[in-house]
């Protein structure tokens, strides 16, 4: 399965979008972070990281794990978040995708599927 290049990851204008976005977090991504921010969950993440041509929420790279959360704007774009999954799946990449509302109202249930993920793709669960 073939992988990032390094070219790919080092796009000078996705690594300024990225940083715009984490200084421009959804209240529930500031949410999903503070769980997942210095290994909390065993495992590290990146926030708004560049996986060219896309910017992930939070990426695992140990784990190839991409946790995306979900607003109201992706309702109307499902074929474009279809692409974009495949094309990460393609590179070994999961993909797991939580909605504001899971965040808000579940928190406990988002982290459980989250740490789930992350046994999926540990050899010694």
């Amino acid at each position: 399965m073939p992988s990032l290049t390094l070219s790919e990851q080092k796009n000078p204008e996705l690594i300024r979008r990225a940083m715009e976005l984490r200084q421009n977090m959804t209240p529930e991504e500031r949410v999903i972070w503070n769980e997942l921010r210095g290994n909390r969950l065993g495992a590290h993440f990146r926030r708004q990281q560049p996986l060219a041509p896309y910017i992930v929420d939070f990426y695992c790279h140990a784990a190839h794990l991409v946790v995306e959360i979900d607003g109201s704007p992706h309702r109307d774009q499902q074929g474009y978040d279809r692409v974009r999954d495949d094309y990460l799946m393609r590179r070994g990449i999961q993909v797991l995708r939580l909605s504001n509302e899971s965040v808000r109202n579940d928190l406990a249930s988002a982290i459980a599927s989250i740490r789930a993920a992350l046994r999926r793709k540990d050899p010694n669960p």
